[in-house]
């Protein structure tokens, strides 16, 4: 399926490209909602003593409701990486489309050409394809990332089945690693991606107000054809 230009909605420019079909809108809302429920609950556990914490757990009738949301998150979150894995696979496997989001020597150079842009060496910045290699970082972070916050989430809610097989410092260990990483994606989103997608001067210039799935299409290749394969 190719990228089609945006030329009837008055609201957007002709040169406007739809960034995101409906499902890929429907797993980023999806994203957003757990990701979001599951920092706030997570968070206020790891740091309990906290004053705003107290006040998110009276809120929310205790400890114990606040980890019964938490998992009940965990969980959508789970699947909701599954799914994505399982229709990536059958898209590469069965309809042989390429993995878009996995950086190539092309993103190296554009890292390098852009440097070179930004310190007066180069011209123009590099024209990039559907994504360039800003979100195939990102992306590759947050797969990494949430097969960390999975593994050791499960760790953590069998603790007696998994000490039964491995030693007791396995699940101190997946409590370190879970909050450390859950910390890091909190902060990644806040200082990284919302600039990144957001505030970044060029973006908020050029940013159509109708949807964050709508890209501006100035800055990309030119007569390149994009398929809808993540």
């Amino acid at each position: 399926m190719k990228i089609k230009q945006i030329k009837n909605k008055k609201t957007a420019r002709k040169t406007d490209i739809i960034r995101f079909n409906l499902r890929q809108r429907i797993e980023h809302v999806a994203l957003l909602v757990t990701f979001v429920a599951l920092a706030v609950t997570g968070l206020v556990q790891r740091f309990y003593a906290a004053a705003l914490s107290q006040w998110v757990i009276t809120g929310m009738g205790g400890i114990g409701d606040v980890r019964i949301v938490h998992r009940g998150f965990a969980a959508v979150f789970t699947l909701g990486i599954v799914y994505h894995l399982v229709f990536t696979a059958y898209q590469v496997m069965v309809k042989h489309q390429p993995l878009s989001m996995l950086p190539t020597f092309q993103d190296f150079r554009d890292v390098v050409t852009e440097l070179k842009y930004h310190f007066g060496a180069a011209k123009e910045s590099p024209r990039f394809g559907r994504y360039d290699y800003r979100q195939k970082f990102e992306y590759l972070g947050l797969m990494f990332g949430s097969a960390i916050i999975i593994l050791s989430g499960l760790i953590m809610s069998f603790p007696v089945l998994i000490t039964r097989v491995l030693p007791g410092q396995v699940v101190a260990a997946a409590v370190e690693f879970h909050g450390w990483e859950a910390t890091l994606a909190v902060l990644t989103i806040i200082v990284w991606h919302i600039y990144e997608v957001i505030l970044r001067p060029d973006i908020s210039r050029r940013m159509s107000a109708s949807s964050p799935a709508v890209s501006p299409g100035r800055g990309y290749k030119k007569n390149i054809t994009w398929n809808m394969q993540l």
